[in-house]
């Protein structure tokens, strides 16, 4: 306050609008989750897909088999190792989708204040007049005056690739509907979603389950995205499976796109090890006025809680687009601002003619945001969050946050074996990137040894502002014995990419026994 009036603080000036953006190694400290598919699945796309920022490659099982993925993981994994920079990979599970399945692919015209029938009878072929669905019980759950959405790629704001139906009447285990838009229906599987109407089916399914245990397990997924998070039994039900397949490290995103999950939400998150906020299925189930509404208040318990979040259903028209619109464009910004970690691509990268550019801008425009984010805030609401007195490694994941600031460092160094270290300094929203050392750790389950750490490793790659190294595992014995040789293992490689130069200053976070230390130096 100043003379009895109130000083409002200019948060951008405008003269940062002109200046060019510099280019930077690190594209953004928030990371882009891709899903590939025919457009990004040869080795060549994905290679540029990772240059260009994408850290988690996304692989959604409610379309194609076990083969078409195969094919596109191994190319993945060959990708990585052309370009020399981690990804993590993500499972999508199926949940309890109701579907309609079109065997001739050839595309049916749906016309507004026409009427079409639902039913539970496959026998049926679809047509304008009859869509046949995988659900029997949808006549149950439903009343007059539902509403239903149905499209191939549903929900991607373009009405005429989806439709919009309206109960009229059931018959028997059938439901009539009114169509209220024109539209043409392609493909051969649609997908239906009816709008805060509880749907009997499972989350987890039998197709998910043989999904996992299959592709999931063979190939040691570093995350799971649950589709249809409704109640926390949900998760437990699916960490509970994940243990019998042996996938102990595998990690949980409770994807929430449904009015149950939204309700769910607190005991959802506790549970879970991050957060995909579905906003195609959420703009369905909630008045659109109300999204914005529950993305803000789902980010923020996120961030306080040290989880990551992800927001999906940002640049839809890329798509088809070199460019977004400028409503996407300010969407993206507004979720960094929020406090997202992470923006998941779907249909941009999948089947989109711009997966590369799409990942570039996406990354351009999250680098701007993060520029004008304010941090300072942001930590303040964390200790206050916390409370007094913090834990013991709460207060130093802290401290080396603030001292990054206070000395301007170019980069916070962490040891961390877990992973966990890194994503508690992380928690704290630094303004450099945290470049997380992993060190492998040995273990045994009584038939062999093996060393940790890949995983753990990749993790990382979920978490805004992370940037992992696995280290060699020798140095596990080096950083017990002359941590000094550690942290110069850790500074070569971030001078090798261009991290820090001569004369940086930068903050490392170790343990040194049983304590855990911030230390600064100077290059």
């Amino acid at each position: 306050m100043q003379g009895g009036q109130m000083v409002v603080e200019e948060p951008v000036r405008l003269v940062s609008v002109l200046t060019p953006t510099m280019p930077s190694f690190v594209p953004s400290l928030t990371k882009i989750v891709g899903t590939l598919g025919p457009k990004s699945r040869s080795v060549e796309v994905i290679e540029e897909c990772l240059k260009a920022g994408m850290s988690v490659a996304r692989f959604d099982f409610s379309w194609s088999n076990d083969d078409y993925h195969q094919e596109t993981l191994d190319k993945l994994r060959i990708a990585v190792k052309n370009v020399k920079k981690l990804c993590a990979v993500m499972l999508d599970t199926v949940g309890p989708e109701i579907q309609v399945c079109n065997t001739s692919g050839d595309p049916i015209e749906l016309k507004a204040d026409a009427q079409v029938t639902l039913t539970p009878d496959l026998s049926q072929e679809p047509s304008a007049e009859v869509l046949p669905i995988n659900y029997a019980e949808l006549a149950e759950a439903v009343k007059k005056g539902d509403t239903i959405f149905l499209g191939q790629y549903l929900f991607t704001g373009s009405e005429t690739t989806s439709v919009w139906l309206e109960v009229l009447e059931k018959n028997g285990r059938d439901v009539i509907c009114l169509v209220k838009n024109s539209a043409t229906l392609a493909g051969f599987i649609f997908t239906m979603h009816a709008s805060q109407v509880r749907i009997n089916l499972p989350t987890l399914t039998e197709v998910d389950k043989k999904v996992i245990s299959t592709w999931g397990s063979r190939n040691n997924i570093d995350f799971i995205s649950l589709s249809y998070t409704r109640h926390v039994e949900d998760v437990r039900e699916l960490r509970a499976f994940l243990k019998k397949q042996n996938l102990h490290d595998t990690q949980i995103f409770a994807k929430v796109e449904n009015v149950e999950g939204l309700k769910h939400f607190d005991e959802i998150l506790q549970e879970a090890d991050g957060i995909i906020l579905s906003r195609g299925n959420l703009g369905i189930d909630l008045p659109p006025e109300k999204v914005f509404l529950f993305q803000k208040s789902a980010i923020h318990k996120c961030n306080m809680a040290g989880k990551p979040a992800i927001i999906t259903r940002v640049v839809d028209s890329m798509t088809d687009n070199l460019r977004p619109t400028r409503a996407e464009a300010t969407d993206v910004a507004n979720a960094v601002l929020d406090g997202t970690d992470g923006i998941l691509l779907g249909a941009e990268t999948l089947r989109g003619l711009y997966p590369v550019e799409t990942i570039k801008t996406v990354g351009r425009i999250c680098a701007e945001a993060e520029n004008v984010y304010n941090h300072s805030l942001h930590f303040k609401r964390i200790v206050n969050h916390v409370g007094e007195p913090m834990s013991h490694a709460e207060s130093v994941a802290s401290s080396a946050v603030r001292a990054a600031i206070k000395v301007k460092a170019a980069v916070i160094v962490v040891f961390t074996s877990s992973g966990r270290a890194a994503r508690l300094i992380a928690k704290y929203r630094p303004t450099v990137p945290v470049l997380a050392v992993v060190i492998p750790r040995l273990k045994t389950n009584s038939l062999k040894w093996t060393f940790s750490g890949t995983s753990q490793a990749r993790q990382c790659l979920a978490v805004r502002g992370i940037y992992p190294i696995l280290a060699n595992p020798n140095v596990a014995t080096v950083v017990g014995s002359n941590e000094e040789s550690g942290l110069k293992l850790a500074l070569n490689h971030a001078k090798m990419v261009g991290l820090v130069k001569p004369s940086d200053q930068v903050v490392v976070f170790q343990k040194v026994g049983e304590s855990s230390v911030v230390k600064i130096i100077e290059l």
